[in-house]
């Protein structure tokens, strides 16, 4: 993406999903007709620092150390660094893709190491946006026409005389800096530093009524709490933001992809299938990572409880 959350939250749900921690839930009894397949070994999996892409890995390693006997290996990695580990042969898999047509362009069409494994399912979008209670107490600041004469509304000690745009974790890959430039508003990017961050700042502004103006995406379960509103840029065309120093356009909406070594991909390995096969919507992930950052549970926990809702669904993703 984009991205992020939980720096803390991130560190513990990555520790726990490497060494375990909690009770291991009993295995899932598999659909009538479906063995375990062939050994599956190692799967590693890498994790970008978002809630949303912490459900993937929760439910989708679960499955595959539950039904197939996977031994799973995670590595926190921002987006580029996982692109890179594909290309090194340390990685074999990114669970949720925003796009990125350059990284694909250098990994699966000219070094050909990697390859598209399949949609997510997922709809990803990305955008700006305000709290509820500011777009209702002027309605014209949602047109981004009218920005410049709320700037001030938004200035803080880290934005100077500018008004404060606020990003979340600095590896997240935004156009807003370019955007901010291009369209002559009168802001800064400010960086709140994480996901969790980010999402915090938004629920303060709309609990103590604080002006706020910044980067948000979906699926991310904030959005079935507090209905931020969107304030949509110049309306995103095909190539609008292709020369990222030159866009002046909205974010692309995304249909989320997998993407997996090439190697791993054409393996035979049952976990590739199960990979290739796995589909839900923003709203199944959205509970799933409100499970892990607002309900506390363990990856395990948290899967377990989509999974045991959901059996029709992940029952559909094992090898036939």
């Amino acid at each position: 993406m984009v991205t992020a959350w939980w720096r803390t939250g991130n560190a513990v749900l990555i520790l726990a999903l490497l060494a375990g921690c909690g009770a291991t839930p009993a295995a899932i009894v598999p659909a009538p007709g479906v063995s375990r397949a062939a050994s599956c070994g190692t799967v590693r999996i890498a994790v970008n620092p978002w809630s949303g892409y912490a459900a993937d890995v929760a439910v989708v390693a679960y499955l595959l150390r539950q039904e197939l006997g996977c031994t799973v290996v995670t590595r926190d990695l921002t987006e580029d660094a996982s692109w890179q580990g594909l290309a090194r042969g340390d990685l074999d898999v990114i669970l949720e893709n925003w796009g990125h047509d350059d990284l694909k362009k250098r990994y699966i069409d000219d070094q050909r190491v990697a390859v598209e494994l399949g949609l997510t399912g997922n709809r990803g979008v990305i955008g700006w946006y305000v709290p509820p209670w500011l777009a209702a107490a002027h309605p014209d600041i949602t047109d981004w026409r009218n920005l410049n004469r709320y700037a001030e509304l938004f200035r803080t000690p880290a934005s100077g005389r500018r008004g404060q745009f606020l990003a979340g974790d600095p590896s997240f890959v935004t156009n807003d800096a370019a955007l901010i430039r291009n369209l002559k508003l009168d802001y800064t990017v400010v960086y709140a530093g994480s996901e969790d961050a980010l999402i915090a700042t938004f629920r303060r502004a709309e609990l103590e009524k604080k002006p706020l103006i910044g980067y948000f995406y979906a699926p991310q379960w904030l959005l079935s709490e507090i209905g931020l509103v969107h304030v949509p840029l110049p309306r995103y065309t095909p190539g609008c933001d292709s020369d990222p120093k030159k866009v002046a356009c909205d974010y692309q909406p995304y249909d989320l992809d997998k993407i997996a070594r090439k190697a791993f991909a054409e393996s035979g390995s049952p976990a590739a299938e199960v990979i290739k096969r796995f589909s839900w919507t923003n709203e199944d992930q959205n509970a799933v990572a409100r499970d892990l950052t607002v309900g506390k549970q363990t990856p395990d926990q948290a899967a377990r409880r989509w999974l045991d809702a959901n059996r029709p669904v992940w029952q559909e993703w094992l090898p036939r």
